[in-house]
């Protein structure tokens, strides 16, 4: 029996797309995204997900263009009539702007779920949202993973010494993240 899904990668995450695919025992779907001569682009199926429920794998970071991609092919996958569209969003862009902190801002993390629900998904799984919060946004399901069920674990089971060279790429990392401050009050 065929599958009932299709997995289909936006350009920002095709390695991962591929994982996913391979994990569940299939392949990508054939995708193209077009591009004109003036910036602009549009994705197109090369075929058909007509009745099936359609995965569409695409990060947002950078946030603007790539969210823009996804957007297109959830509206793409709806015009062909797939059964379900879910956005599989590892990095939920514009996801810090989850308040109204001052007066005259937009909400851009409400906004983003706005125009996913407007384009048509009808699902979203996404990791690490910046606020819990935001899956109250949409209008659809949400699954909010998150990364620590993985990382912790794994980190837990390191034999002493891979643990000591976890410790210091934490710590490197610390240190570079103070200094972008300290040059950041700088200027």
């Amino acid at each position: 029996m065929a599958n009932k899904f299709k997995i289909f990668a936006g350009s920002a995450t095709q390695d991962l797309a591929n994982k996913i695919a391979e994990k569940m025992g299939t392949t990508t779907g054939n995708v193209t995204i077009f591009r004109f001569s003036d910036g602009e682009f549009q994705p197109s199926f090369e075929e058909s997900v007509r009745g099936q429920d359609v995965f569409i794998v695409q990060s947002t970071m950078p946030p603007t263009e790539n969210l823009f991609e996804v957007l297109q092919m959830v509206d793409a996958a709806k015009r062909a009539s797939a059964a379900n569209i879910i956005a599989v969003l590892p990095y939920y862009g514009f996801a810090r702007q989850d308040r109204k902190d001052r007066p005259r801002v937009s909400i851009g993390a409400k906004l983003v779920a706005n125009l996913l629900s407007a384009a048509g998904v009808t699902r979203v799984i996404t990791m690490d949202l910046h606020a819990d919060q935001i899956q109250g946004f949409f209008e659809v399901p949400v699954d909010h993973l998150y990364a620590s069920s993985i990382f912790l674990p794994y980190i837990k089971s390191l034999k002493e010494q891979e643990m000591l060279l976890w410790q210091l790429l934490i710590q490197e990392v610390l240190k570079g993240l103070m200094r972008t401050l300290n040059t950041s009050m700088l200027i």
